[in-house]
């Protein structure tokens, strides 16, 4: 079992130097936060706008290699999305 102690509390006894080196963290943090610095980290709003642009982008061209592919063989596609189709089916069923 451990013992507590419990007797009177010196201010001298209290050792500080543990958080001075958070004290200077948080300080130095709180300095770089009011130079406004973001070290290369974008602003939200102008990253998912870069996202969802790079998303469609990606999206159209998919979509575009499908139409071709389509146009190209449209028995193959057929049966592609037929067998597709039924597979779908019997997962659903059970």
């Amino acid at each position: 079992m451990t013992d507590t102690y419990t007797g009177p509390i010196n201010v001298e006894d209290i050792d500080d130097d543990v958080n001075a080196s958070t004290a200077d963290l948080d300080r130095r943090a709180d300095e770089i936060l009011a130079e406004g610095r973001t070290f290369g980290v974008r602003p939200l709003r102008q990253a998912i706008r870069e996202d969802a642009a790079q998303a469609r982008d990606w999206g159209m061209t998919r979509r575009e290699r499908l139409r071709d592919a389509v146009e190209a063989e449209p028995v193959k596609a057929t049966l592609y999305a037929l067998g597709i189709g039924v597979v779908i089916g019997l997962l659903a069923a059970r």
